[in-house]
């Protein structure tokens, strides 16, 4: 999509405008990434109130997210062709819709089926939020600023999403989880309709119907292999043929996007080193982060019996640190370029990651904190320079594109890692699943170490 319709006789919205349009989307990308990691410290209780398995409760949380991986840049070519405030809001009122039929689901089925709803009103939100973003901020500087913000504050919602989750679970039960999101949706679609300005791509792109169904089955089929592996066997028919099924929609996708003169995913931006490393670090951190929140969820309530309470207030330190790191990020980006904050993200994930390799039944809650603690920081210190990274090295046009793909990237990140981690733990007993757990903190350490290796390819600071 195009990231442009201010023709040279608009008006330049002044910045009282400019930065209240910035926090209005902030907004309605705070309660996305909220959703993405509220739901991972009431899995537990989810399951006792539905009797659902941790299988099943892998796919309430991976539903959201394929489906938002699947979908986000088809929105943002929806946007172009009906209007970027109209399909924002559309897809503000049926976010919160689903979120209203996941409060009220009576069976994992049908949460998953409103998780699913979820994430195709949450893909309506990320893409067009961040081109509103980029339209509504015309300097550079101020632009690169801004971008900080935006991505800084959707790590900051995702970070701080165990620490509300758990108190939520603690005094109001599971399905509160979802009835928070209610107030915040209705706020942002109040604000959007006073304070964010309509507007189109200047020349609207066809809809990619064969690509999008392509790139849904495949991020659906490789996840979808990774959670029912440990239950219908790695090596089993029904397993290889999931294998042949994706390998043969991963090929298809790749001729079809070569072929179409208007492709869902320009394959032509990954021919440079800088973005595809952002998209890269992308999938890192968040295959990081989840499973970071779903070993840590698991391990706190089944092996240390902890309350839900308890276990989401272990993860303040995380939260902290992301909620301090993410806005100097942002700062850090603008001042000396991507290259210093992601080789500080990367070190201090990888640093997370190794202290809890050797995690066994009785590990020292200090320990456990510090390591939540520098994860967080690591995590505040990524978004920014990621997106930020994924954008400048384009032209204006092409950075809504950038940033459709980068979100994609993170999502497909996040469902990744809760497959990943879910894996792993899938058949532990609650005395074991500390030493079965531990190759998934082997995962977030190379995560880290990947990041770190990453920065070296962000470009340097401009004068």
């Amino acid at each position: 999509m195009t990231s442009t319709t201010t023709s040279p006789g608009t008006p330049v919205p002044s910045a009282r405008r400019r930065w209240t349009v910035l926090a209005v989307c902030c907004l309605s990308m705070f309660v996305v990434g909220l959703d993405t990691t509220i739901v991972n410290v009431g899995l537990p209780a989810i399951g006792r109130g539905l009797g659902a398995g941790t299988r099943s409760l892998e796919w309430s949380v991976d539903a959201y997210t394929i489906v938002l991986a699947g979908l986000l840049i088809s929105s943002g070519a929806l946007a172009d062709r009906f209007g970027r405030r109209r399909v924002f809001r559309t897809g503000l009122a049926l976010f919160g819709a689903a979120s209203l039929l996941c409060a009220t689901a009576g069976s994992v089925g049908a949460l998953v089926a409103a998780r699913a709803v979820q994430g195709i009103g949450a893909s309506m939100l990320s893409p067009v939020a961040l081109a509103i973003v980029v339209n509504t901020m015309p300097d550079p500087r101020e632009r690169a600023r801004a971008i900080g913000v935006w991505a800084s504050v959707f790590g900051l919602s995702m970070a701080v999403g165990p620490v509300t989750g758990g108190a939520l679970v603690a005094g109001l039960g599971w399905r509160s989880l979802f009835w928070v999101n209610a107030p915040v949706v209705a706020a942002a679609l109040v604000l959007s309709a006073v304070f964010v300005p309509e507007s189109r791509g200047p020349r609207v792109r066809r809809l990619d119907a064969p690509g999008q169904a392509l790139l849904t089955v495949l991020v659906a089929v490789w996840v979808g292999v990774l959670i029912e592996g440990p239950r219908i066997g790695w090596t089993s028919p029904a397993a290889l043929a999931a294998y042949g099924f994706a390998a043969l929609a991963t090929v298809g996708f790749v001729r079809v996007e070569r072929r179409r003169q208007e492709p869902l995913m320009d394959l032509r931006l990954f021919r440079s080193p800088v973005f595809s490393g952002a998209v890269l670090g992308a999938v890192a951190v968040f295959v990081a982060l989840n499973v970071t929140l779903l070993l840590n969820t698991l391990y706190l309530q089944h092996t240390r019996g902890f309350t839900a309470l308890a276990a989401g207030a272990a993860t303040l330190p995380m939260a902290l640190g992301a909620a301090f790191c993410a806005p100097w990020s942002g700062r850090l980006v603008g001042r000396t370029g991507p290259r210093l904050p992601l080789s500080v993200a990367g070190g201090f994930i990888m640093g997370g990651g190794l202290c809890l390799v050797g995690l066994g039944g009785h590990t020292s809650l200090s320990l456990l904190v510090t390591a939540y603690l520098l994860i967080g920081i690591g995590f505040g210190f990524a978004n920014a320079p990621i997106t930020n990274t994924a954008v400048s090295g384009l032209p204006p046009a092409r950075a809504a594109v950038a940033g459709a793909i980068t979100s994609t990237a993170r999502q497909i990140g996040s469902a990744l890692g809760i497959a990943l981690a879910g894996g792993l733990v899938a058949h532990s007993t609650p005395a074991g699943l500390a030493q079965a757990s531990r190759p998934g903190w082997i995962l977030v350490a190379a995560c880290g170490l990947l990041l770190f290796l990453m920065a070296h390819l962000a470009p340097r600071a401009r004068r």
